[in-house]
C-alpha cells in the first residue's frame, strides 16, 4: 500500500530520512521521519513556530471566540485540562490549533524553547476531530484522549501543549525527555496511524500570531503551514 499512497498524494520521498523499502509497515511508513534540512526553523529572534505539518486555526485571545464554530459553543477548558486552576490562566490566552490529515508528516514539535513536563494522560474517547464534527460538537476536544505538556518558558510562563486523539489514532508517542531543557524545532513525537490533532496554548499576551494565520482564522478558514514555520512571536 505504501508505493500508491506516495504516487497518489505525490509524496516526496527525498524528504525521508530513511528509504521507502526500509519501512516493514505501513505504519510504520505514515510515521516516518524527515530530514532536519527538511523542516527549517524560521530564523527570526523571537520566533514561534508550528508545531505540525497540517491546517491551523489561530485565536489572539480565547475570550473573545466564543461559538467559532457553530453558535453557543465555546471551548472549556476546565473540561479540557481536566484542571481549573490551570485553566483559569488562560481563558484569554492564544490559542493555536492545527490538525493533520493521513497525508500529512505526522511527528509533532515543540513550538517554543523550555523545560518540557511528561505528558499527562487524560483518557476518553476517540471521535473524528475532522472540521465537520467539531462544528457541530466543540465539546470532542475535551472528550476526546488527549495528552497535556507543561513547557516553562524562562521570562514567558507556562505553554501548554496538547495531543489530541481521533478515530483511527489512538496513540501519541512521545520521543522527547521530560524535565531536560528542549529547543523550538525539536520533535517531541508522532502520532500512530491516522489523522489527528495538537493544541498550543499561550499566557493572556505573551504572543502576537501573524497576520496569515489571523486573517484566515477570522474567516474560518484553516491555513496551511509545516513544522518550523512561524505561527507567531513574544511580546
Amino acid at each position: 500500500m505504501i508505493q500508491p499512497f506516495i504516487e497518489r498524494y505525490e509524496i516526496r520521498t527525498e524528504e525521508f530520512e530513511d528509504s521507502v523499502d526500509s519501512f516493514k509497515t505501513f505504519n510504520e511508513f505514515f510515521y516516518r521521519r524527515l530530514k532536519r534540512e527538511a523542516r527549517p526553523s524560521h530564523p527570526a529572534p523571537g520566533a514561534i513556530h508550528f508545531p505540525a505539518d497540517g491546517r491551523h486555526l489561530g485565536f489572539q485571545n480565547l475570550s473573545m471566540n466564543q461559538g467559532f464554530y457553530v453558535k453557543g459553543q465555546s471551548l472549556n477548558l476546565a473540561e479540557l485540562l481536566q484542571d481549573a486552576r490551570v485553566a483559569s490562566e488562560y481563558e484569554e490566552g492564544t490559542l493555536v490549533i492545527s490538525r493533520l490529515c493521513p497525508v500529512d508528516y505526522h511527528r509533532f514539535h515543540f513550538p517554543v524553547s523550555g523545560k518540557a513536563s511528561n505528558p499527562r494522560l487524560i483518557e476518553g474517547p476517540l471521535f473524528s476531530v475532522n472540521p465537520i464534527a467539531l462544528r457541530k460538537k466543540l465539546r470532542i476536544l475535551s472528550l476526546n484522549r488527549r495528552w497535556i505538556t507543561t513547557i516553562d518558558v524562562p521570562g514567558r510562563g507556562r505553554v501548554l501543549m496538547i495531543e489530541v486523539g481521533a478515530t483511527n489514532v489512538g496513540s501519541a508517542i512521545s520521543t522527547f525527555s521530560p524535565a531536560m531543557p528542549v529547543q523550538a524545532g525539536d520533535e517531541k513525537g508522532y502520532f500512530r496511524f491516522g489523522g489527528s490533532m495538537t493544541l498550543c496554548l499561550f499566557p493572556k499576551g505573551a504572543v502576537v500570531l501573524d497576520r496569515d494565520l489571523s486573517r484566515e482564522s477570522a474567516t474560518a478558514r484553516e491555513l496551511y503551514a509545516k513544522v518550523g514555520d512561524r505561527m507567531g512571536r513574544w511580546t
